[in-house]
């Protein structure tokens, strides 16, 4: 979690949110190990500008990781991060803002790793953050793991078409044309043509397969046998 400067007396000038997506781990405003027995007004000011600027950070500074960061460095930040502002060390404290804080702290922090450590999600969150939609799509929403579950969905069907029934065969007629094995590459094109007849990219690969087909027979000498 990236933390602001340090609290000073009542009446000092606001905290200034850190840089997003900064590197290197700050210190907290609380401890990092063993049970809070109290929080101070400074830590609590500390942690309330914290919680606040949830809105103004990505996963990235929430986690205190550079956006190169490898699997590793993300898990290892997330087990800092969550250690510091686990509920289990706060429990005893009466409700008030900064449990409220904390609590938010807490979720943020278990948010940021279950986008960054799954490739898939952290690929989508890596291309919101660089488009100029930036500022709207902070927060990995259930809006957005519909449009990544949709990019999947289209993903598959541009690759192996729509119809289940389909699938099977243009998949296997990819592996045929990988060993350039026309025959059975067309067998399979024309029966998941049977389910999904307008499919374009496998049509034109059919027509591809019989222009190979066509050109086997003419080297063989079959073009010219009496059928």
């Amino acid at each position: 979690m990236v933390p602001p400067a340090p609290v000073g007396a009542r009446g000092a000038a606001p905290l200034a949110l850190p840089p997003p997506s900064s590197a290197a781990p700050r210190e907290s405003p609380i401890p990092t190990s063993g049970a809070i027995e109290d929080i101070s007004e400074g830590q609590a000011a500390a942690l309330r500008v914290l919680a606040e600027g949830l809105t103004r950070v990505d996963y990235f500074s929430v986690l205190s990781v550079a956006p190169t960061a490898s699997p590793a460095e993300i898990k290892k930040a997330f087990y800092r991060e969550s250690r510091t502002y686990h509920p289990d060390r706060f429990f005893h404290l009466p409700e008030s803002q900064v449990k409220t804080d904390l609590g938010s702290l807490y979720k943020r922090v278990t948010e940021a790793y279950y986008v960054l450590r799954d490739d898939a999600k952290r690929r989508k969150y890596s291309a919101d953050m660089a488009s100029a939609e930036r500022e709207e799509r902070l927060r990995y929403t259930e809006a957005t793991e519909a449009e990544l579950k949709a990019e999947a969905r289209k993903s598959v069907d541009e690759e192996f078409g729509s119809n289940p029934k389909a699938r099977p065969f243009f998949k296997t007629a990819q592996a045929d044309i990988a060993k350039s094995n026309w025959a059975a590459a067309e067998r399979n094109l024309k029966m998941g043509l049977m389910y999904e007849a307008g499919n374009a990219r496998f049509k034109e690969q059919l027509a591809t397969v019989r222009d190979k087909l066509e050109e086997q027979r003419k080297l063989s000498g079959d073009a010219f046998k009496i059928k």
